[in-house]
Formats: structure tokens, sequence, C-alpha cells
């Protein structure tokens, strides 16, 4: 079966709560203690925060160039702020769900070496989020879609000893995810998905039965969607019509 193309599919973005440094800034003659921003800095962060809210209004309307502008334009100061606190957890959150947004505003653009690039400087912030916020099912499923495309795209270069470890990260995520809430369309989805390119990626073969049982039992339900369609109907054999 050939390793399946790269069809990014964005989830919601996790709750944000506002930025904790969106703030007046300190007098500019104290010296920031370790760990904490410049007054500048802290200025260069909250207009972040409107550009990133201008961001996700554009994306909601359908305007993905203005989107991605703003996004582009916030990103600078949220990093700087990850990087003078990376224990700040809000700020981590704030950082790999603009990454994320932009990705998706980079997507519809049909700008998919972007996607790739946000994906993977986002990889280890939301593992972060996800290590910080356990129960948050919603980081946990969007940190399990980026590994899966990710191994989607290492897959499609034919690098599978690459996408191996993406998949199994990802599996374990979405394991989780399904333990939690079996009957979730979008979790259902993500656990297939992980199972189909983790049997492309291997030689295990209770993965790639595990991954032509489910296919089988969403295609007669009708709960697989139309990304993992492909896949599911090849798995189990099933003619695509």
């Amino acid at each position: 079966m050939q390793s399946r193309l790269l069809v990014p599919a964005f989830l919601a973005l996790s709750t944000l709560a506002a930025p904790a440094l969106a703030q007046d800034a300190p007098a500019a003659t104290a010296a920031p203690a370790a760990g904490q921003m410049t007054p500048e800095q802290i200025n260069a962060f909250n207009q972040a925060v409107t550009d990133f809210t201008a961001g996700q209004t554009a994306l909601q309307a359908g305007d993905n160039a203005t989107a991605a502008t703003k996004y582009e334009a916030a990103m600078p100061a949220i990093r700087t702020a990850v990087e003078v606190d990376p224990t700040k957890i809000d700020n981590v959150n704030f950082l790999a769900n603009a990454l994320y947004a932009d990705a998706a505003a980079q997507g519809a653009l049909g700008k998919m070496d972007k996607v790739i690039a946000l994906y993977g400087e986002s990889l280890p912030h939301w593992r972060k989020v996800v290590e910080a916020k356990p129960a948050d099912a919603t980081s946990r499923n969007i940190l399990a879609g980026i590994l899966i495309q990710l191994g989607n795209q290492k897959l499609g270069a034919q690098d599978k000893a690459g996408s191996a470890p993406l998949y199994q990260e990802a599996l374990g995520l979405a394991r989780k995810s399904a333990a939690a809430n079996a009957a979730d369309p979008v979790t259902k989805n993500i656990l297939l998905s992980a199972l189909i390119g983790a049997s492309q990626a291997t030689d295990d073969a209770a993965l790639k039965t595990e991954a032509a049982t489910m296919s089988k039992a969403m295609l007669a339900d009708g709960s697989v969607d139309a990304s993992n369609k492909p896949a599911a109907q090849a798995l189990s054999g099933v003619k695509a019509g």
C-alpha cells in the first residue's frame, strides 16, 4: 500500500486564557531579574496578543492571507517570552497555539513546506503543554495530529525509520484519548490515522491487523473521515466508490 499524501486536518485550538504577560511594563530603570522580560519585551508581547487576536478573527472570516501575516507578526515576541522563562506554561501554550494557527492559515494557502516547518517548531512546545496538562484532551489530540502529519511527510519521502517513532508517539496519545472518549469521531479518526501510519512504517503484524479491523468497523458505521477513507478501504479490502 502506498503512503498517503500529507493532507493536514486542523483541530480547534486548545483553550487560551489571557496571556499572563499582557500587563504594564515595569519601570525602565529597574533591571529585570532572571526569567523576567524587559519593558520593551513586554510591550512587544502585548502587541503580539493584539496581532494574534486579529489573526484569529481573520482566520475565522476565511481571510487566510491576513491571518498568516498577523500570526507571523506576533510570533517573535511570543518566542522571546518563552525563551526568557520556558517554565511559564501559559506562554508555552500560547506559542504552541500561535504556531498551530499559523500552520492552519498557511495550509489553506497551499504552503505545505511552511506547514511542516511550523509543525516541527511547535512539536516540543506541544509536548510540554501535554506533559503539564495531562487531562487536556484537545492539546493531546493536536499533538497526536501533528506527529501523524510529520510522520506522513517522512513516510511520503520513503523514510520509514524516521516516521515510525513519530507514529508510535502519536499512537500512545491517541490510545489515551480513545480510552477516555471512545465514541468521539475525531478521537477515533486520530487513532485510526496513527494505526494506519504505524502499520505502514513497521512490519508489526499486530498493528496491521488492528488497523484493518478498525478500518472495517469505521467504514461500516460511517465514522471514517475523508482523509482516512482511502487507506481504510485499502486495508480492509473494500473497493473505493
